[in-house]
């Protein structure tokens, strides 16, 4: 068992909103208002620990299960674990939650008035990846990201009470887009976990199988597959852009560094020209820097 095991274990919320450091994006940077940071920390910590329930990734011991009233040698049942979460979630709008990071996140579902509609749509989401390993079409896969994306952006957006149908839109654009990337940069590490988030019908279209995506580095078709969904991505991110111009100060600031996120990974796949199958291509913080300048001057 890890460090980091062990102390989930001892302690599951502090394990938990401790994954913050190693995400892709900074969950509640140090320039926001404090009242931001603690109720974005909180939906983090939910959204945090319920994928790790549809993924497997609980610290070993049962804690989480215990804590939800699971038996724990029933802990690796993740659609019984789910429902038990959603059980708890529940009861952050109408009572005391069990868990402790639900109990974290009642006084934010209260200042914020946050409904229980984009929590929902996470657990669906991560209860859709215990039924659904394969999408035919890139419209299923857009209805997929509707539930495990969107509700992230309309979350920060509540939070900020920054809300409106126009920003809602804007902001779907963005999770999309970056839910996709985050695929095309996990295409071997989801392989592994028998999920495939291409679409059948565009592998079908560039001539790749399955197998193809288990190879140590993409062939040619691969690459060229990986870089259409890249380009669909990067359509949807300069569609959302215009979110960050519509609101100000440090949420401005918020606001590009996920979408300059996304580009410098588009950036770093392209310039792995493509092939994702080695593992993730990442970025420097310069290029990310540079990028979150060109999407604050508006240039792109």
């Amino acid at each position: 068992m890890t460090a980091t095991e062990t102390a989930h274990a001892v302690d599951p919320e502090r394990g938990t909103l401790a994954k913050a450091a190693d995400e892709n994006f900074p969950v509640a940077p140090f320039f926001l208002p404090r009242a931001w940071r603690t109720d974005l920390m909180a939906v983090y910590g939910f959204a945090r620990l319920v994928d790790d329930i549809g993924d497997g990734d609980l610290a070993p011991g049962g804690a989480d299960a215990r804590l939800l009233g699971v038996p724990e040698d029933r802990a690796d049942d993740r659609l019984l674990m789910l429902d038990a979460f959603e059980e708890d979630l529940r009861r952050v709008f109408a009572d005391t939650p069990r868990h402790p990071l639900l109990r974290r996140l009642v006084p934010t579902v209260r200042r914020r008035a946050l409904t229980p509609e984009p929590f929902l749509g996470l657990i669906a989401a991560n209860r859709q990846d215990q039924l659904v390993a394969r999408y035919e079409t890139y419209d299923d896969l857009l209805a997929y990201c509707e539930l495990s994306a969107n509700p992230v952006g309309r979350l920060v957006l509540a939070v900020t009470g920054t809300s409106t149908p126009e920003r809602i839109r804007r902001s779907d654009e963005i999770c999309t887009a970056l839910q996709i990337v985050e695929h095309l940069q996990d295409v071997a590490e989801d392989l592994g976990r028998d999920r495939v988030y291409l679409p059948a019908e565009d592998m079908k279209r560039f001539h790749v199988q399955e197998s193809d995506l288990a190879a140590p580095s993409a062939n040619a078709s691969v690459r060229a597959l990986i870089a259409y969904e890249a380009a669909r991505a990067r359509d949807l991110l300069n569609e959302g852009a215009p979110l960050v111009g519509s609101v100000h100060g440090r949420l401005r600031l918020l606001l590009a560094g996920f979408v300059a996120g996304g580009r410098a990974a588009l950036n770093a796949i392209a310039a792995a020209d493509h092939d994702v199958l080695p593992g993730p291509p990442r970025s420097g913080k310069v290029h990310l820097l540079r990028e979150a300048g060109v999407v604050l001057r508006g240039e792109g």
